[in-house]
């Protein structure tokens, strides 16, 4: 349901930019750090949108990887705790027979 909404949002988004880059389409000075230039609002605003975008899905990107890396590494550690309580209590368990077994010893 998630993916959905945000599905529809992005759509939504896009097409009230497309609708407002269609209704500006006069031509307007772009002015870059070393050039000027001279190009259709519509190319500057659909640019933008993208450029803005790919820079935010760029930064999504890296924020996933780190939150996998997170996510393995906590259940490698998971694991080893895991792997840890099962060997004391089996430690636990062989002590325990132990006593019994010198308890059993000491009676007789």
């Amino acid at each position: 349901m998630k993916g959905q909404v945000y599905i529809i949002s992005a759509l939504t988004f896009a097409l009230i930019i497309a609708i407002f880059a269609v209704i500006n389409v006069d031509a307007v000075e772009v002015n870059y750090l070393f050039t000027q230039s001279e190009s259709p609002l519509i190319l500057v605003i659909l640019v933008s949108a993208l450029l803005g975008g790919l820079i935010t899905g760029g930064f999504g990107i890296y924020h996933l990887i780190g939150i996998r890396k997170k996510v393995r590494r906590l259940e490698e550690e998971n694991l080893n705790l895991r792997m840890n309580q099962s060997l004391e209590e089996s430690t636990e368990e062989e002590d325990a027979q132990e006593v019994e077994v010198l308890d059993g010893e000491q009676s007789v």
